[in-house]
């Protein structure tokens, strides 16, 4: 197998695809990512940095390429996957977790199963979470939970498997941007103010620290030492729109 292996990486895109064509066998050892890793790093938009570290290691290497090559070509397919209609005003905001897409719908946010043939979604959703009384502005999806903030200046947080829910009020204007580390949520908002809320036993829903900020907050993410979090803001002054934030 070694010995094919090294044949197969003279190859070239098309002759690896025509390889997979002839048996099972060939296909199998065609489809290895230690045979596209070098191909794809000549991709648009493979996964790969510059310094070829791999940034989506849970997708099949040979998949990439193929829709880099096919967007790269004008090979590619439209089509609606789901439609609905209702009373949004913010686009909807979207997160993938294994099977299911979880997609923002106005107040609520809805979990859609993937279709096994990976052509689309099912046409009904899975679940829905609510709790909003405006439109979800931003979620994340972090240890099967959903931490969401919305128009209405509220966080709310479900457990992705179960009834657990906790909803709290957090910004005087809407909730832009949430982050969800072990216990810890950070939250940013249109009111310029950037808050950490604590998660633990008896204090669910406490403020611990509010950053007064100089404009919108637009987004935010905590670093997973939980030692600091950084905002992004507006730039509509003259301050660096990118801070970092000590939690200590």
């Amino acid at each position: 197998e070694e010995l094919l292996l090294l044949i197969c990486s003279y190859l070239d895109v098309q002759a690896l695809g025509r390889l997979g064509q002839v048996c099972r066998r060939l296909r199998f050892l065609s489809s290895r990512d230690l045979l596209w890793r070098r191909i794809a790093r000549g991709c648009l938009n493979s996964g790969f940095t510059q310094l070829g570290t791999d940034l989506a290691a849970g997708i099949p290497v040979k998949e990439r390429v193929k829709v880099s090559q096919n967007w790269r070509h004008g090979r590619c397919r439209r089509e609606a996957v789901l439609k609905w209609k209702c009373k949004q005003v913010l686009m909807p905001w979207m997160e993938l977790d294994g099977e299911y897409l979880y997609l923002s719908q106005a107040e609520n946010i809805q979990a859609y199963q993937l279709c096994p043939d990976g052509t689309g979604l099912q046409r009904h959703p899975q679940a829905i979470f609510s709790g909003h009384q405006e439109d979800v502005c931003r979620f994340v999806l972090v240890n099967s939970h959903i931490v969401s903030g919305g128009g209405d200046g509220n966080i709310v947080l479900h457990k992705i498997h179960g009834s657990y829910s906790v909803k709290f009020s957090a910004h005087e204007q809407e909730v832009n941007c949430v982050d969800f580390q072990s216990g810890l949520i950070v939250s940013g908002s249109r009111d310029r103010t950037a808050k950490v809320w604590s998660l633990s036993a008896g204090r669910v829903g406490q403020c611990l620290h509010t950053v007064q900020t100089e404009d919108r907050v637009w987004s935010i993410a905590i670093s997973p030492l939980l030692s600091s979090f950084v905002t992004g803001t507006a730039c509509c002054g003259h301050t660096s729109p990118l801070r970092i934030w000590d939690l200590e």
